[in-house]
């Protein structure tokens, strides 16, 4: 997997090269500002990049709107997002432009390594691995429309837990409950969200954009 670090704390910069590097991961550069990360993705085409949100010169959104344009120029690149803050206003654009290969981890939440890897893999695998505080405010930023107002409190669970990226297996183990009963609510809600099945979409992921953005 190759990798591109954007990270204005040089000590984190640094430690999270090493640390994937120790793990088996390509990274290609780490640079500290979002107009070099701009300039790093279109020169190695990475997997995945690593992008927080608050970066020089004004240390407010440059990040997030460098991943927003990287996933409309190079769709096929996975962003990951790492960061101390909720930043809601672009956050959810970059959802809804997409949300497959797309992750939000809040640095002081994440517990472990083996727990960072897993959501780089899942997101450069195509999937979603977002923080559930993320989820709650990105949720809360938006309105209940007529769609998501017809599932029922389980399904709208069970669809918060998919936008944490979390498969059925894991779904089942959060809520205790059976991972057939899981499939049922998810099938429901796919219906109610007028979703059906095709090869051409990953529902999952169209799901969870609808969940996000309205």
């Amino acid at each position: 997997m190759r990798v591109v670090i954007a990270e204005d704390a040089a000590v984190l910069r640094e430690l999270l090269v090493q640390m994937l590097m120790d793990r088996g991961y390509e990274v290609c550069v780490a640079v500290p500002d979002a107009d070099a990360l701009r300039t790093a993705v279109t020169e190695h085409s990475p997997d995945v990049a690593i992008v927080d949100i608050r970066m020089p010169p004004t240390h407010t959104d440059e990040g997030l709107r460098a991943a927003i344009e990287i996933r409309r120029e190079q769709p096929a690149t996975g962003v990951l997002l790492f960061s101390q803050y909720v930043e809601t206003k672009y956050a959810t654009q970059l959802l809804a432009d997409g949300s497959a290969g797309v992750g939000y981890l809040l640095k002081d939440r994440v517990a472990n390594v083996a727990e960072f890897t897993a959501a780089l893999d899942r997101v450069t695998a195509g999937g979603t691995a977002l923080d559930p505080e993320v989820v709650t405010q990105l949720a809360g930023a938006g309105r209940r429309t007529p769609d998501l107002a017809t599932l029922t409190s389980r399904e709208r669970e069970v669809l918060s837990l998919m936008a944490e990226g979390r498969s059925n297996a894991a779904i089942a183990a959060a809520l205790h409950v059976s991972a057939g009963t899981v499939e049922k609510h998810v099938a429901s809600l796919f219906g109610k969200l007028g979703l059906p099945a095709s090869e051409d979409m990953n529902r999952r992921v169209l799901a969870v954009v609808r969940y996000l953005r309205d």
